[in-house]
């Protein structure tokens, strides 16, 4: 007779330390890609000025780096996308200066990339300067928006799941959090992504899916210790209870990650970076978040329980 998947037994709680390990190891090799190679931060939050052009056919994305670092303006990042709506195509100039770029240093840039790319049309779609005070002041704001949202969620969880740790149940879930931050983190530092409001938006998003994951292994948890009774161990009821509940996670997540790995090949093809720069950390952040969920909230509120009951008795 085959099984179901509440009859599967697999101690997550035993491996607890691995499962710990691996976000710890992506964490330090982060941290030491960052020392070395530093993160590509977009000007909204450092300051600086953006320049957008519109054009048609294909552009020689080398050639156009080149020219824009022989006007020598300063560290600059030449990127290409699309624009919304229409078959043109953008080049952005991203130029890194605690001052803003004067109208005629932009004209004469201008004047360079239309006369070496004559038969491309192009055109400026967009100006935009940002003072570094302002950039360093949005991204504040940002911390707090992300620091407020924590707070709530672990208020949330410290009063719905009283039965089951109260308050120790929200810490381990803010702890899950904090690493499905750190993975997204990661992901850009990696990949050499731009982080701009598209890093806020991936990391609100995530911590709305992940608690989501979270909520339903404690809710689980604390149905089989009224169903089971307070002999079981909280390691057997945090097994049961995390397989009992594998089938909903993987699910739920996997419709999310098939969608976003679409959008994702999509904007590979059609060279669209400002989608691709959300779709892809956020697509790993769902895993992180599915990961996160199974293998160390449960398992790390049992091992705090446990060593929570060894000091008790002790003392």
């Amino acid at each position: 007779m085959r099984k179901s998947i509440s009859d599967i037994k697999f101690d997550f709680v035993g491996k607890a330390k691995i499962a710990i390990a691996i976000p710890c190891v992506i964490f330090v090799a982060a941290i030491i890609v960052l020392l070395i190679f530093g993160a590509d931060v977009a000007i909204e939050f450092r300051g600086g000025t953006m320049v957008t052009y519109s054009f048609v056919g294909d552009i020689d994305l080398p050639a156009a780096e080149d020219l824009v670092n022989e006007q020598n303006l300063g560290a600059s990042r030449v990127t290409e996308g699309t624009a919304f709506g229409t078959d043109l195509k953008t080049l952005t100039v991203a130029f890194s200066s605690n001052e803003n770029m004067s109208a005629d240093v932009q004209s004469e840039l201008t004047d360079a990339l239309q006369a070496a790319f004559s038969q491309h049309d192009l055109k400026v779609a967009n100006s935009q300067d940002v003072n570094p005070s302002t950039g360093s002041t949005f991204f504040l704001k940002c911390l707090v928006a992300i620091l407020f949202s924590f707070i709530l969620l672990i208020i949330y969880i410290a009063l719905r799941f009283k039965a089951v740790g109260g308050w120790s149940s929200g810490v381990f879930a803010l702890v899950a959090l904090l690493v499905d931050v750190f993975i997204v983190m990661s992901a850009f530092v990696f990949f050499r992504i731009s982080i701009d409001a598209n890093f806020i938006a991936v990391v609100l998003t995530i911590l709305g899916y992940s608690i989501n994951n979270t909520i339903v292994i404690y809710d689980r948890i604390r149905e089989n210790r009224t169903l089971l009774g307070s002999k079981i161990s909280y390691r057997d009821l945090v097994n049961i209870s995390t397989v009992q509940s594998l089938t909903r996670s993987i699910n739920t997540t996997a419709a999310v990650v098939l969608s976003l790995l679409a959008i994702c090949v999509v904007s590979f093809i059609y060279g669209v970076d400002s989608i691709m720069s959300f779709a892809f950390p956020m697509l790993l952040g769902m895993i992180s978040g599915l990961y996160t969920s199974i293998f160390l909230v449960g398992p790390m509120w049992v091992l705090w329980r446990e060593w929570k009951q060894k000091h008790t008795k002790a003392a």
